[in-house]
């Protein structure tokens, strides 16, 4: 499953973030990219480990962890540190697959799904869009500033060349306590479902007690804790 999240950062969050970004230090990008990838990766990526840095990744961190729709749709267990990566004209990632797992000791975790949240806005560069491999075929995105595309790690992407103009995006990863795909997919119909009967019953009438009774059961089923 493939979506798209609009605004998860507003346009003043959008605005602020830009801001911040211009000054920050960057450094080759393929100093964080595997073997395979680091063939084709032609970025930039912030130091976000000073205090510039620090109030970007809490403004982005709080902005997408926390965002419902996609705690619904992912199911996370645990998020990788945040990236945020700067590609200017004739730079791109070429087609590659993200690695299986990332970090180390208590921080490793398994990539289920990877996100990138777009910080510039499309008119302002051209190319540079994100290109996934999906089985009803190619999905291109380029969405608008503040939104966030959402997709399988188990997919072959690429980002496209820049051609002109600089695309700016934070990206990460999602360990989600649902291992299997199909069965997250159910759980978000689920979700869905409950936010669309929530407009039309209390919390205790049957239909949304047993939705709950329901969801709640798989999640012990297919579920890590």
């Amino acid at each position: 499953m493939m979506i798209t999240l609009s605004g998860v950062l507003s346009p003043d969050d959008v605005e602020e973030v830009t801001k911040l970004v211009s000054g920050l230090t960057w450094r080759d990008g393929t100093t964080t990219a595997g073997a395979t990838a680091r063939k084709v990766k032609r970025n930039q990526q912030a130091d976000l480990s000073g205090a510039t840095g620090k109030v970007v990744k809490k403004l982005l961190q709080e902005s997408i962890e926390l965002h419902p729709v996609l705690r619904a749709a992912a199911q996370p267990r645990r998020f990788s540190p945040l990236m945020v990566s700067r590609t200017g004209s004739g730079g791109g990632y070429g087609r590659h697959i993200d690695n299986a797992f990332m970090g180390t000791g208590e921080r490793r975790l398994r990539t289920d799904l990877s996100f990138t949240l777009f910080l510039s806005d499309p008119a302002t560069y051209e190319g540079g869009e994100l290109d996934v491999e999906t089985p009803a075929g190619q999905h291109l995105a380029k969405p608008a500033a503040g939104d966030l595309v959402l997709y399988p790690s188990t997919t072959l992407h690429e980002v496209r060349p820049v051609i002109s103009g600089e695309r700016i995006v934070c990206i990460g990863w999602i360990e989600s306590s649902i291992r299997d795909a199909a069965a997250r997919e159910i759980l978000f119909d689920l979700e869905n479902l409950r936010a669309t009967l929530a407009r039309q019953h209390t919390p205790q009438s049957p239909e949304m007690l047993t939705l709950s009774k329901t969801v709640s059961n798989l999640l012990r089923l297919w579920g890590d804790a």
